[in-house]
Protein backbone atom coordinates (compact mmCIF):
# COMPACT_ATOMS: atom_id res chain seq x y z
CA UNK A 1 0.00 0.00 0.00
CA UNK A 2 2.85 2.37 0.90
CA UNK A 3 4.67 1.58 -2.34
CA UNK A 4 1.55 2.41 -4.32
CA UNK A 5 1.37 5.86 -2.74
CA UNK A 6 4.95 6.78 -3.59
CA UNK A 7 4.43 7.28 -7.37
CA UNK A 8 1.35 9.37 -6.61
CA UNK A 9 3.43 11.53 -4.26
CA UNK A 10 6.10 12.01 -6.94
CA UNK A 11 3.41 12.99 -9.43
CA UNK A 12 1.96 15.61 -7.06
CA UNK A 13 5.42 17.05 -6.37
CA UNK A 14 6.16 17.16 -10.07
CA UNK A 15 2.95 19.04 -10.80
CA UNK A 16 3.58 21.50 -7.98
CA UNK A 17 7.14 22.05 -9.17
CA UNK A 18 5.94 22.74 -12.71
CA UNK A 19 3.31 25.16 -11.46
CA UNK A 20 5.82 27.06 -9.31
CA UNK A 21 7.82 27.90 -12.41
CA UNK A 22 4.97 30.05 -13.73
CA UNK A 23 5.77 33.73 -13.28
CA UNK A 24 2.84 35.84 -12.14
CA UNK A 25 2.63 39.53 -12.92
CA UNK A 26 2.87 40.49 -9.24
CA UNK A 27 6.02 38.40 -8.84
CA UNK A 28 7.54 40.06 -11.91
CA UNK A 29 6.79 43.53 -10.54
CA UNK A 30 8.12 42.77 -7.06
CA UNK A 31 11.29 41.20 -8.43
CA UNK A 32 11.92 44.11 -10.79
CA UNK A 33 11.44 46.75 -8.09
CA UNK A 34 13.80 44.87 -5.76
CA UNK A 35 16.52 44.09 -8.30
CA UNK A 36 16.63 46.95 -10.80
CA UNK A 37 19.91 48.84 -10.59
CA UNK A 38 18.52 52.35 -11.09
CA UNK A 39 16.08 51.89 -8.20
CA UNK A 40 18.88 50.62 -5.98
CA UNK A 41 20.99 53.66 -6.88
CA UNK A 42 18.20 56.16 -6.20
CA UNK A 43 17.45 54.40 -2.93
CA UNK A 44 21.05 55.07 -1.87
CA UNK A 45 20.74 58.70 -2.95
CA UNK A 46 17.62 59.06 -0.80
CA UNK A 47 19.41 57.55 2.20
CA UNK A 48 22.37 59.87 1.64
CA UNK A 49 20.07 62.93 1.53
CA UNK A 50 18.59 61.93 4.90
CA UNK A 51 22.08 61.64 6.36
CA UNK A 52 22.89 65.09 4.96
CA UNK A 53 19.79 66.46 6.69
CA UNK A 54 21.08 65.10 10.01
CA UNK A 55 24.48 66.68 9.34
CA UNK A 56 22.93 70.10 8.56
CA UNK A 57 20.93 69.98 11.79
CA UNK A 58 24.15 69.38 13.71
CA UNK A 59 25.76 72.41 12.11
CA UNK A 60 23.92 74.51 14.70
CA UNK A 61 26.06 72.99 17.46
CA UNK A 62 28.89 75.22 18.76
CA UNK A 63 32.47 74.63 17.72
CA UNK A 64 34.63 73.21 20.51
CA UNK A 65 38.34 73.17 19.72
CA UNK A 66 41.13 71.70 21.82
CA UNK A 67 44.69 72.68 21.02
CA UNK A 68 48.08 71.82 22.49
CA UNK A 69 51.57 72.57 21.24
CA UNK A 70 55.07 72.14 22.58
CA UNK A 71 57.97 74.04 21.00
CA UNK A 72 61.65 74.71 21.29
CA UNK A 73 63.11 78.00 20.08
CA UNK A 74 64.40 81.49 20.77
CA UNK A 75 62.37 84.49 22.00
CA UNK A 76 64.06 87.47 20.41
CA UNK A 77 61.62 90.37 20.03
CA UNK A 78 61.64 93.50 17.92
CA UNK A 79 59.66 96.70 17.87
CA UNK A 80 57.73 97.16 14.62
CA UNK A 81 54.54 96.29 12.74
CA UNK A 82 53.83 92.76 11.60
CA UNK A 83 51.03 91.18 9.60
CA UNK A 84 50.82 87.41 9.56
CA UNK A 85 49.88 87.25 5.87
CA UNK A 86 48.69 83.80 4.87
CA UNK A 87 49.21 82.53 8.40
CA UNK A 88 52.99 82.53 7.98
CA UNK A 89 53.91 84.69 11.01
CA UNK A 90 55.81 83.31 14.01
CA UNK A 91 54.36 84.07 17.45
CA UNK A 92 57.69 84.32 19.33
CA UNK A 93 57.38 86.83 22.18
CA UNK A 94 60.23 88.35 24.10
CA UNK A 95 62.13 91.54 24.88
CA UNK A 96 63.51 93.70 22.09
CA UNK A 97 67.15 93.31 23.19
CA UNK A 98 69.89 95.47 21.70
CA UNK A 99 71.39 92.53 19.82
CA UNK A 100 70.61 89.01 18.66
CA UNK A 101 71.15 86.03 20.93
CA UNK A 102 70.53 82.34 20.50
CA UNK A 103 69.20 81.46 23.92
CA UNK A 104 66.55 78.78 23.43
CA UNK A 105 64.21 76.86 25.70
CA UNK A 106 61.06 74.80 25.60
CA UNK A 107 57.60 76.35 25.68
CA UNK A 108 53.98 75.13 25.48
CA UNK A 109 50.48 76.40 24.87
CA UNK A 110 47.27 74.60 25.84
CA UNK A 111 44.00 76.03 24.56
CA UNK A 112 40.25 75.41 24.73
CA UNK A 113 38.10 77.47 22.36
CA UNK A 114 34.29 77.60 22.06
CA UNK A 115 32.60 79.48 19.22
CA UNK A 116 28.83 79.40 18.74
CA UNK A 117 27.00 81.21 15.96
CA UNK A 118 23.82 81.43 18.01
CA UNK A 119 21.71 83.87 15.98
CA UNK A 120 21.72 84.20 12.18
CA UNK A 121 18.29 85.67 11.41
CA UNK A 122 17.00 82.20 10.50
CA UNK A 123 19.86 81.24 8.19
CA UNK A 124 20.52 77.93 9.95
CA UNK A 125 16.80 77.12 9.96
CA UNK A 126 16.53 77.77 6.23
CA UNK A 127 19.53 75.57 5.56
CA UNK A 128 17.74 72.79 7.40
CA UNK A 129 14.59 73.45 5.37
CA UNK A 130 16.61 73.30 2.15
CA UNK A 131 18.08 69.98 3.24
CA UNK A 132 14.58 68.71 4.07
CA UNK A 133 13.33 69.75 0.63
CA UNK A 134 16.34 68.07 -0.96
CA UNK A 135 15.66 64.84 0.95
CA UNK A 136 12.00 65.00 -0.10
CA UNK A 137 13.08 65.50 -3.71
CA UNK A 138 15.21 62.34 -3.61
CA UNK A 139 12.37 60.41 -1.98
CA UNK A 140 9.92 61.52 -4.67
CA UNK A 141 12.45 60.65 -7.35
CA UNK A 142 12.73 57.15 -5.88
CA UNK A 143 8.94 56.79 -5.73
CA UNK A 144 8.42 57.90 -9.33
CA UNK A 145 11.22 55.59 -10.49
CA UNK A 146 9.54 52.65 -8.75
CA UNK A 147 6.18 53.64 -10.24
CA UNK A 148 7.55 53.90 -13.76
CA UNK A 149 9.41 50.62 -13.34
CA UNK A 150 6.18 48.89 -12.29
CA UNK A 151 4.46 50.24 -15.40
CA UNK A 152 7.33 49.16 -17.66
CA UNK A 153 7.44 45.65 -16.19
CA UNK A 154 3.67 45.25 -16.49
CA UNK A 155 3.73 46.45 -20.10
CA UNK A 156 6.59 44.08 -20.93
CA UNK A 157 4.74 41.22 -19.20
CA UNK A 158 1.59 41.85 -21.25
CA UNK A 159 3.59 42.15 -24.48
CA UNK A 160 5.34 38.86 -23.79
CA UNK A 161 2.06 37.21 -22.89
CA UNK A 162 0.48 38.44 -26.13
CA UNK A 163 3.43 37.08 -28.11
CA UNK A 164 3.20 33.69 -26.38
CA UNK A 165 -0.50 33.49 -27.19
CA UNK A 166 0.28 34.35 -30.80
CA UNK A 167 2.65 31.36 -30.83
CA UNK A 168 -0.25 29.12 -29.83
CA UNK A 169 -2.42 30.55 -32.61
CA UNK A 170 0.37 30.14 -35.16
CA UNK A 171 0.95 26.55 -34.04
CA UNK A 172 -2.74 25.86 -34.63
CA UNK A 173 -2.40 27.53 -38.01
CA UNK A 174 0.57 25.33 -38.88
CA UNK A 175 -1.33 22.23 -37.76
CA UNK A 176 -4.24 23.14 -40.04
CA UNK A 177 -1.86 23.78 -42.91
CA UNK A 178 -0.23 20.36 -42.44
CA UNK A 179 -3.63 18.63 -42.30
CA UNK A 180 -4.65 20.42 -45.47
CA UNK A 181 -1.33 19.45 -47.10
CA UNK A 182 -1.90 15.78 -46.34
CA UNK A 183 -5.45 15.99 -47.68
CA UNK A 184 -4.31 17.63 -50.90
CA UNK A 185 -1.49 15.09 -51.33
CA UNK A 186 -3.90 12.17 -51.01
CA UNK A 187 -6.36 13.64 -53.49
CA UNK A 188 -3.59 14.49 -55.96
CA UNK A 189 -2.22 10.96 -55.62
CA UNK A 190 -5.66 9.56 -56.36
CA UNK A 191 -5.95 11.79 -59.40
CA UNK A 192 -8.79 13.82 -57.95
CA UNK A 193 -6.86 17.11 -57.98
CA UNK A 194 -4.20 18.69 -60.07
CA UNK A 195 -0.61 18.45 -58.80
CA UNK A 196 -0.45 22.22 -58.31
CA UNK A 197 -2.84 21.95 -55.35
CA UNK A 198 -0.34 19.79 -53.47
CA UNK A 199 2.44 22.26 -54.29
CA UNK A 200 0.38 25.23 -53.09
CA UNK A 201 -0.54 23.35 -49.91
CA UNK A 202 3.15 22.74 -49.24
CA UNK A 203 3.78 26.44 -49.76
CA UNK A 204 1.12 27.21 -47.15
CA UNK A 205 2.89 24.90 -44.69
CA UNK A 206 6.15 26.69 -45.33
CA UNK A 207 4.50 30.07 -44.88
CA UNK A 208 2.93 28.90 -41.60
CA UNK A 209 6.33 27.70 -40.35
CA UNK A 210 7.93 31.03 -41.24
CA UNK A 211 5.18 32.95 -39.47
CA UNK A 212 5.59 30.74 -36.41
CA UNK A 213 9.36 31.32 -36.33
CA UNK A 214 8.83 35.06 -36.65
CA UNK A 215 6.49 35.05 -33.68
CA UNK A 216 8.95 32.91 -31.68
CA UNK A 217 11.66 35.44 -32.44
CA UNK A 218 9.34 38.15 -31.16
CA UNK A 219 8.69 36.10 -28.02
CA UNK A 220 12.41 35.84 -27.34
CA UNK A 221 12.86 39.58 -27.80
CA UNK A 222 9.97 40.40 -25.46
CA UNK A 223 11.20 37.82 -22.95
CA UNK A 224 14.65 39.42 -22.80
CA UNK A 225 13.10 42.86 -22.32
CA UNK A 226 11.24 41.51 -19.30
CA UNK A 227 14.45 39.89 -18.01
CA UNK A 228 16.29 43.21 -18.26
CA UNK A 229 13.54 45.14 -16.48
CA UNK A 230 13.40 42.56 -13.69
CA UNK A 231 17.15 42.47 -13.25
CA UNK A 232 16.94 38.67 -13.32
CA UNK A 233 19.05 35.95 -14.87
CA UNK A 234 18.41 35.23 -18.53
CA UNK A 235 15.78 32.51 -18.92
CA UNK A 236 12.53 31.87 -20.75
CA UNK A 237 9.52 32.74 -18.62
CA UNK A 238 6.28 30.81 -18.50
CA UNK A 239 3.61 33.40 -17.77
CA UNK A 240 0.23 33.20 -16.10
CA UNK A 241 -2.40 33.65 -18.81
CA UNK A 242 -5.47 32.80 -16.74
CA UNK A 243 -6.61 36.42 -16.52
CA UNK A 244 -6.37 37.35 -20.20
CA UNK A 245 -9.88 36.32 -21.27
CA UNK A 246 -11.42 38.16 -18.32
CA UNK A 247 -12.41 41.81 -18.26
CA UNK A 248 -10.78 43.86 -15.45
CA UNK A 249 -13.36 44.79 -12.81
CA UNK A 250 -11.87 48.28 -12.51
CA UNK A 251 -12.94 49.13 -16.06
CA UNK A 252 -16.59 49.12 -15.02
CA UNK A 253 -16.14 51.59 -12.16
CA UNK A 254 -13.40 53.94 -13.22
CA UNK A 255 -13.34 57.19 -11.31
CA UNK A 256 -11.56 60.38 -12.25
CA UNK A 257 -8.28 60.45 -10.39
CA UNK A 258 -6.57 63.61 -9.18
CA UNK A 259 -3.56 64.22 -11.41
CA UNK A 260 -1.55 65.48 -8.44
CA UNK A 261 -1.46 61.91 -7.11
CA UNK A 262 0.80 60.84 -9.94
CA UNK A 263 4.29 60.09 -8.56
CA UNK A 264 5.86 61.65 -11.64
CA UNK A 265 4.05 64.94 -10.97
CA UNK A 266 4.96 64.73 -7.30
CA UNK A 267 8.63 64.45 -8.26
CA UNK A 268 8.46 67.52 -10.49
CA UNK A 269 6.61 69.35 -7.70
CA UNK A 270 9.39 68.45 -5.25
CA UNK A 271 11.95 70.02 -7.59
CA UNK A 272 9.98 73.27 -7.52
CA UNK A 273 9.69 73.15 -3.72
CA UNK A 274 13.45 72.61 -3.40
CA UNK A 275 14.21 75.55 -5.66
CA UNK A 276 11.81 77.86 -3.79
CA UNK A 277 13.34 76.82 -0.49
CA UNK A 278 16.76 77.70 -1.86
CA UNK A 279 15.46 81.20 -2.65
CA UNK A 280 14.47 81.62 0.99
CA UNK A 281 17.85 80.38 2.18
CA UNK A 282 19.76 82.70 -0.18
CA UNK A 283 17.85 85.71 1.13
CA UNK A 284 19.04 84.97 4.65
CA UNK A 285 22.67 85.23 3.55
CA UNK A 286 22.49 89.03 3.46
CA UNK A 287 21.95 89.30 7.24
CA UNK A 288 24.67 89.45 9.93
CA UNK A 289 25.64 86.66 12.32
CA UNK A 290 25.88 86.90 16.12
CA UNK A 291 28.36 84.64 17.87
CA UNK A 292 29.31 83.74 21.40
CA UNK A 293 32.92 82.81 22.04
CA UNK A 294 35.06 81.79 24.95
CA UNK A 295 38.73 80.87 25.30
CA UNK A 296 40.75 79.40 28.12
CA UNK A 297 44.48 78.99 27.69
CA UNK A 298 47.46 78.07 29.78
CA UNK A 299 51.08 78.63 28.83
CA UNK A 300 54.46 77.30 29.85
CA UNK A 301 57.95 78.61 29.16
CA UNK A 302 61.53 77.72 29.98
CA UNK A 303 62.36 81.42 30.24
CA UNK A 304 62.10 82.78 33.77
CA UNK A 305 60.31 85.99 34.80
CA UNK A 306 63.60 87.92 35.33
CA UNK A 307 64.92 87.07 31.86
CA UNK A 308 64.54 90.75 30.93
CA UNK A 309 67.35 91.72 33.30
CA UNK A 310 69.31 88.48 33.24
CA UNK A 311 69.61 86.77 29.87
CA UNK A 312 71.03 83.68 31.57
CA UNK A 313 67.82 83.09 33.55
CA UNK A 314 66.34 80.31 31.44
CA UNK A 315 66.30 76.53 31.41
CA UNK A 316 66.58 74.12 28.53
CA UNK A 317 65.02 71.35 30.57
CA UNK A 318 62.07 69.86 28.70
CA UNK A 319 59.82 69.41 31.74
CA UNK A 320 60.47 72.98 32.93
CA UNK A 321 59.47 74.27 29.50
CA UNK A 322 56.14 72.40 29.20
CA UNK A 323 54.85 72.73 32.76
CA UNK A 324 52.14 75.45 32.57
CA UNK A 325 52.24 78.30 35.07
CA UNK A 326 50.21 81.09 33.46
CA UNK A 327 46.48 80.99 32.63
CA UNK A 328 44.18 83.34 30.75
CA UNK A 329 40.50 83.28 29.87
CA UNK A 330 38.32 85.33 27.59
CA UNK A 331 34.68 85.32 26.61
CA UNK A 332 32.41 87.64 24.70
CA UNK A 333 29.89 88.17 21.95
CA UNK A 334 30.59 89.26 18.40
CA UNK A 335 28.78 90.20 15.21
CA UNK A 336 29.97 89.85 11.62
CA UNK A 337 28.24 91.39 8.62
CA UNK A 338 29.64 91.45 5.14
CA UNK A 339 27.73 94.41 3.67
CA UNK A 340 28.75 93.63 0.09
CA UNK A 341 26.96 90.28 0.37
CA UNK A 342 23.66 92.16 -0.04
CA UNK A 343 24.50 92.98 -3.65
CA UNK A 344 25.75 89.46 -4.39
CA UNK A 345 22.82 87.71 -2.74
CA UNK A 346 20.26 89.71 -4.70
CA UNK A 347 21.55 88.17 -7.93
CA UNK A 348 21.63 84.68 -6.46
CA UNK A 349 18.00 85.12 -5.45
CA UNK A 350 16.90 86.41 -8.87
CA UNK A 351 18.75 83.59 -10.63
CA UNK A 352 17.15 80.95 -8.41
CA UNK A 353 13.72 82.49 -8.98
CA UNK A 354 14.19 82.06 -12.72
CA UNK A 355 15.18 78.43 -12.15
CA UNK A 356 11.98 77.94 -10.12
CA UNK A 357 9.93 79.40 -12.96
CA UNK A 358 11.65 77.06 -15.41
CA UNK A 359 10.87 74.07 -13.20
CA UNK A 360 7.23 75.16 -13.03
CA UNK A 361 7.09 75.21 -16.83
CA UNK A 362 8.47 71.66 -16.91
CA UNK A 363 5.82 70.66 -14.39
CA UNK A 364 3.09 72.14 -16.60
CA UNK A 365 4.39 70.21 -19.62
CA UNK A 366 4.31 66.89 -17.75
CA UNK A 367 0.89 67.71 -16.31
CA UNK A 368 -0.50 68.35 -19.79
CA UNK A 369 1.07 65.17 -21.15
CA UNK A 370 -0.49 63.08 -18.38
CA UNK A 371 -3.91 64.63 -18.93
CA UNK A 372 -3.64 63.86 -22.65
CA UNK A 373 -2.51 60.33 -21.86
CA UNK A 374 -5.45 59.86 -19.48
CA UNK A 375 -7.90 60.99 -22.16
CA UNK A 376 -6.27 58.65 -24.68
CA UNK A 377 -6.51 55.81 -22.15
CA UNK A 378 -10.25 56.39 -21.77
CA UNK A 379 -10.69 56.15 -25.53
CA UNK A 380 -8.46 53.07 -25.68
CA UNK A 381 -10.53 51.36 -22.99
CA UNK A 382 -13.76 52.15 -24.85
CA UNK A 383 -12.50 50.78 -28.17
CA UNK A 384 -10.82 47.79 -26.52
CA UNK A 385 -14.10 46.79 -24.88
CA UNK A 386 -16.00 47.11 -28.15
CA UNK A 387 -13.37 44.97 -29.89
CA UNK A 388 -13.47 42.50 -27.00
CA UNK A 389 -17.16 41.91 -27.72
CA UNK A 390 -16.56 41.46 -31.46
CA UNK A 391 -13.47 39.21 -31.33
CA UNK A 392 -15.28 35.93 -30.42
CA UNK A 393 -17.86 36.58 -33.15
CA UNK A 394 -15.11 37.06 -35.72
CA UNK A 395 -13.34 33.85 -34.68
CA UNK A 396 -16.57 31.83 -34.65
CA UNK A 397 -17.57 33.06 -38.10
CA UNK A 398 -14.07 32.43 -39.47
CA UNK A 399 -14.04 28.89 -38.08
CA UNK A 400 -17.43 28.18 -39.62
CA UNK A 401 -16.32 29.55 -43.01
CA UNK A 402 -13.10 27.52 -42.85
CA UNK A 403 -15.03 24.34 -42.02
CA UNK A 404 -17.45 24.95 -44.87
CA UNK A 405 -14.72 25.61 -47.42
CA UNK A 406 -12.63 22.60 -46.41
CA UNK A 407 -15.72 20.36 -46.52
CA UNK A 408 -16.61 21.64 -49.97
CA UNK A 409 -12.99 21.21 -51.07
CA UNK A 410 -12.92 17.60 -49.87
CA UNK A 411 -16.00 16.94 -52.01
CA UNK A 412 -14.58 18.78 -55.03
CA UNK A 413 -17.15 21.56 -54.83
CA UNK A 414 -14.75 24.51 -54.48
CA UNK A 415 -11.23 25.42 -55.45
CA UNK A 416 -7.99 25.95 -53.52
CA UNK A 417 -8.22 29.74 -53.68
CA UNK A 418 -11.46 29.79 -51.66
CA UNK A 419 -9.98 27.44 -49.06
CA UNK A 420 -6.81 29.52 -48.78
CA UNK A 421 -8.86 32.67 -48.30
CA UNK A 422 -10.80 31.02 -45.48
CA UNK A 423 -7.52 29.78 -44.09
CA UNK A 424 -6.13 33.36 -43.98
CA UNK A 425 -9.36 34.71 -42.48
CA UNK A 426 -9.32 32.23 -39.60
CA UNK A 427 -5.65 32.85 -38.85
CA UNK A 428 -6.15 36.62 -38.84
CA UNK A 429 -9.24 36.31 -36.60
CA UNK A 430 -7.32 34.25 -34.03
CA UNK A 431 -4.42 36.72 -34.04
CA UNK A 432 -6.84 39.66 -33.67
CA UNK A 433 -8.52 37.89 -30.75
CA UNK A 434 -5.22 37.35 -28.92
CA UNK A 435 -4.18 40.97 -29.42
CA UNK A 436 -7.61 42.36 -28.47
CA UNK A 437 -7.77 40.39 -25.23
CA UNK A 438 -4.36 41.77 -24.22
CA UNK A 439 -5.30 45.29 -25.33
CA UNK A 440 -8.06 45.40 -22.73
CA UNK A 441 -5.47 44.98 -19.97
CA UNK A 442 -2.99 47.29 -21.67
CA UNK A 443 -5.61 50.04 -21.84
CA UNK A 444 -6.21 49.71 -18.09
CA UNK A 445 -2.44 49.85 -17.51
CA UNK A 446 -2.28 53.00 -19.62
CA UNK A 447 -4.99 54.55 -17.45
CA UNK A 448 -3.09 53.59 -14.29
CA UNK A 449 0.08 55.16 -15.69
CA UNK A 450 -1.70 58.40 -16.55
CA UNK A 451 -3.46 58.76 -13.19
CA UNK A 452 -0.53 57.56 -11.09
CA UNK A 453 -2.66 54.86 -9.43
CA UNK A 454 -0.87 51.57 -10.06
CA UNK A 455 -3.22 49.81 -7.62
CA UNK A 456 -5.97 50.39 -10.17
CA UNK A 457 -4.19 47.80 -12.32
CA UNK A 458 -2.32 45.50 -9.93
CA UNK A 459 -5.30 44.93 -7.62
CA UNK A 460 -6.87 42.91 -10.43
CA UNK A 461 -4.36 40.13 -9.77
Amino acid sequence: MILKKIPLLFFILFCFSGFSQTLSLKEAVETGVSNYGTIKAKSKYAEASNETLKQVRRDYLPNLNLSAQQDFGTVNGQNGPLYGFGGLGVASSGLPLPEQNWNAAFGALYLVNVNWEFFTFGRIKERINVSKADAARFEKDLEQEKFQQKIKISAAYLNLLASQRLVISQEKNLSRAEVFQRLAAVRVKNGLLAGVDSTLASAEVSRAKISLNQIKDQVKEQNNKLVALMGAEIKDFALDSSFVKQVPRAIFNLEQQADSLNPVLQFYKSRIDFSKQQVKAFRKEQYPSFSLFGIYQTRASGFNSDYASDQTSFSQNYLDGINPDRQNYLFGVGVTWNLTSIARVSKKVSAQKLISEGLEEEYNVIDQQLKTQSDAADAKIKFAMENYAEAPKQVAAAKQAYLQKTTLYKNGLTNLIDVTQAFYTLNRAEIDRDIIYTNVWQSLLMKAAATGDFDLFINEF
